[in-house]
């Protein structure tokens, strides 16, 4: 398997990623610059998280606007994966590859600590290595993870099995203390209607060792793998 990972301006997960899929998943990883045109052969590509371009504007805005997102929409809508996390998946929402848009928490604070996620869909290539409703403690690190859409698109998520992942408590009850921003129905990761393409805000890079305090967020990468 060969991952690209793109890095922008203001990217500080990259080399989490890398360090995942090259070091403890023993794949190859290459890094895509934000002003590459071009895309060599990868079998899935990662939008990673970070503060990209500042976070000006809104967050992820300007590097919609990068020219390797042109290329990205490409491979996205050609069906291959592409899986953006936390800034990644603001970002694939600016570029209209995801619906709905990621708010300012709604207590008003950066939250950097480890949160527990129910897996709601396995049948996706970034979910195929979890069993349905699965616990996984996974770390978030975010100020704007409040995801919100409108009824028409929230009803359209849940009648087709387009979340992902949504928080929960330690025995998987799906409340309102679980969440860590605010975020509507609790949602933790979405899928576009193919589900080649999930935004998620929890960190499953930051959860693949034993040294890390979870191994919980490994199965995101074996299931791309499990596909290649």
């Amino acid at each position: 398997m060969k991952v690209g990972i793109v890095v922008f301006p203001g990217s500080n997960c990259d080399y989490d990623v890398y360090h995942a899929v090259h070091t403890v998943m023993k794949h190859r990883a290459e890094y895509i610059w934000h002003k590459d045109t071009t895309l060599h052969h990868f079998d899935a590509i990662v939008l990673p998280g970070g503060f990209s371009y500042g976070d000006y504007l809104r967050t992820g805005a300007v590097a919609r606007f990068s020219p390797v997102m042109g290329e990205i929409i490409k491979y996205a809508k050609a069906g291959n994966p592409v899986l953006g996390i936390c800034n990644g998946f603001q970002i694939l929402l600016e570029s209209g590859l995801l619906p709905g848009a990621l708010i300012t928490n709604n207590h008003l604070r950066f939250r950097c600590e480890d949160v527990q996620i129910k897996t709601i869909n396995t049948d996706s290539v970034f979910t195929n290595e979890y069993i349905k409703e699965q616990i996984l403690k996974i770390p978030i690190a975010h100020h704007s993870g409040n995801y919100f859409a409108d009824e028409e698109t929230i009803k359209e998520l849940k009648d087709n099995d387009r979340i992902a992942f949504q928080y929960c408590d330690a025995q998987g009850e799906i409340t309102q203390e679980a969440n860590p921003n605010g975020s509507i129905l609790n949602i933790a990761g979405i899928f576009n209607e193919e589900k080649n393409i999930l935004g998620m805000m929890p960190h499953p890079e930051r959860a693949v060792e034993q040294i890390l305090g979870s191994v919980d967020g490994i199965g995101v990468f074996q299931s791309i793998l499990r596909n290649n």
